[in-house]
């Protein structure tokens, strides 16, 4: 068995490209059912708002990969400046069960979200001829920071600008030399949505806040879940969910949209309906709403053990 360390996986050099690509042939396996996914089980205790979530998954295909994911998130941790969210991924031989891998995924996680919302970039850029768009971020931690690498890295030559927006002051601090000049640092996150032709939530914001009506034809990436007040399904045309069980509950705005806009499962499209179906309605103002798949944390687990096979890195565990 391999163990990966934090250090290890930052280690090698991330290819968005095939990333992505990961998350198109997943999408796709996952809408054909090759794949074995319950529903996450939340472990909660003494300070209710905090988490520890388990995500087992298969997901077959050409990936054919099972495993677990165990995340953690205290929000308060950063008061100590400790990070939010700690997670592991256990990846097991589909065939025998066998557990070969061991992987510290903080990183990895972030990068699997910002993977799916490449995914999701990717079609919508494609579908508007998009150039010299305008991006919107609200939230610049380890999550905001590593969707501007994704967004830069693989969809610069069509952003003409970024706006971000971060409750800390000192925010223009963690913004890579190489992309400040096309980024400017708001002081209210109504300033980074107004003219947003993407606007991407990257919060750990507690309740809702969002409410002003978005710029035509914009996509919304709702990466956080609880920043859109209920009342913006009615500026909405499409609403993408990766899985609706999933995401409607746990107070995700999809949920609050669901209770008090009267939202239904039939009002969506699933990610792979997005990705593939080219009959279903795609254009209009579109909202993505991703709760996280764990046959995702599993196929991108699986290239980052790869890749460290390939360079040698991580330490072999005796069994």
């Amino acid at each position: 068995m391999k163990y990966l360390g934090d250090s290890d996986v930052r280690s090698l050099q991330i290819n968005w490209e095939l990333l992505i690509g990961e998350i198109y042939k997943a999408s796709k396996t996952y809408d054909e059912g090759d794949f074995c996914q319950p529903i996450k089980p939340y472990l909660r205790y003494k300070d209710l708002r905090n988490r520890i979530i388990a995500m087992p998954a298969y997901i077959g295909g050409d990936i054919d990969v099972a495993g677990i994911k165990w995340i953690a998130s205290f929000p308060k941790n950063i008061e100590n400046n400790i990070k939010r969210a700690h997670s592991t991924i256990i990846l097991n031989e589909e065939s025998t069960g066998i557990p070969y891998a061991i992987i510290n995924t903080a990183y990895v996680s972030a990068v699997r979200t910002a993977s799916v919302t490449g995914a999701i970039m990717d079609k919508f850029i494609k579908s508007r001829n998009g150039e010299n768009l305008t991006v919107g971020i609200t939230g610049f931690g380890p999550i905001g920071q590593t969707h501007l690498e994704m967004m830069e890295t693989m969809f610069g030559d069509n952003i003409e600008k970024y706006y971000l927006y971060d409750l800390n002051p000192e925010i223009a601090e963690r913004i890579p030399a190489k992309y400040k000049n096309k980024v400017i640092v708001t002081s209210t996150w109504n300033e980074a949505f107004v003219d947003a032709d993407i606007f991407c939530t990257c919060t750990v914001s507690k309740s809702p806040y969002i409410d002003a009506k978005p710029k035509a034809n914009s996509l919304h990436l709702n990466v956080s879940l609880r920043d859109y007040k209920d009342s913006f399904l009615k500026h909405t045309d499409v609403v993408i969910v990766d899985n609706w069980e999933e995401v409607c509950r746990e107070t995700t705005d999809i949920e609050m949209m669901h209770l008090n806009q009267g939202l239904q499962k039939e009002d969506t499209i699933t990610m792979a309906e997005y990705l593939f179906d080219d009959e279903r309605k795609k254009d209009g103002i579109v909202m993505f709403n991703p709760m996280g798949l764990a046959v995702f944390d599993m196929a991108v687990a699986k290239q980052f053990y790869l890749q460290a096979n390939k360079h040698e890195k991580g330490v072999v565990l005796e069994s």
